[in-house]
């Protein structure tokens, strides 16, 4: 690993065989050599091993593999993944949707709004304006909405959109403190991540969370077909918001 890669990018895959596009991968790789991709196979039962194996081999300077035995989840195969990034001291971390729903090329543009000293993390967000290219399917946008507005209340943060698989971290200690214990929800981790990182920032005196998030409209954002949610899981969601509304009104907290 040379010394001019200056941010790690966690893409967890749980049999993406028919998304993932190695070609994409490789040639961002080659064009930016400032970023590392860590791909993190949760336990895939098709071949995306296979295919994971080959995209190391094809560039090993800028490309790390973590294969888990079992299907964990991918909440966890993000947290391994940015665990193994941070003890490698990278300046930013992040992780990004294997479908590559968010272009790769939006990566860069996340990493030129995290060099304002103030901003901690960078979030991608699907708004649909004019001169943007948001292709999502209406009835995930409208249920998507629905929570969105639900995990506003629930953070009693200004966020638009909490789901959206591509976001940027500074690695500095802050970031460990959020990623050290495994996440207590399955689908929204997402939202607990941002939890823990209000915790963190209340307890720090420092400047408030909503200070230190950005939240990006993307250019372009493409609803691909494959998607593992289902529309149960959107129930399931609103059961975890409860149990991290609980979370952030604790009085003492595991973030410190």
């Amino acid at each position: 690993m040379g010394n001019m890669q200056e941010t790690a990018i966690i893409v967890p895959c749980y049999n993406e065989a028919l998304r993932l596009n190695p070609i994409k991968f490789l040639e961002f790789a080659q064009q930016n050599k400032t970023v590392n991709f860590i791909f993190v196979n949760d336990g895939s039962t098709d071949n995306t091993h296979e295919i994971l194996q080959k995209i190391l081999e094809s560039n090993t300077d800028q490309i790390q593999y973590i294969k888990l035995e079992k299907n964990s989840g991918k909440a966890e195969a993000v947290r391994s993944g940015c665990l193994k990034a941070i003890s490698f001291q990278y300046k930013n971390i992040g992780f990004w949707d294997a479908d590559l729903a968010t272009p790769l090329s939006s990566i860069i543009v996340l990493c030129n709004i995290l060099k304002s000293e103030d901003i901690k993390l960078v979030m991608a967000s699907r708004v649909k304006l004019l001169g943007r290219k948001i292709d999502r399917q209406p009835s995930r946008h409208y249920l998507g909405r629905l929570f969105a507005t639900f995990a506003s209340f629930t953070l009693k943060l200004s966020v638009y959109d909490t789901q959206c698989g591509a976001k940027i971290f500074k690695n500095e200690p802050f970031l460990l403190k959020i990623f050290q214990d495994p996440f207590t929800v399955k689908w929204i981790f997402d939202v607990e991540i941002l939890a823990r990182f209000i915790k963190y920032f209340e307890k720090s005196n420092d400047k408030s969370s909503e200070e230190s998030i950005f939240e990006y409209p993307l250019d372009s954002w493409t609803d691909v077909p494959g998607s593992k949610i289902k529309f149960g899981d959107y129930l399931t969601a609103i059961f975890e918001l409860i149990k991290i509304y609980s979370y952030l009104n604790q009085k003492q907290s595991k973030i410190k």
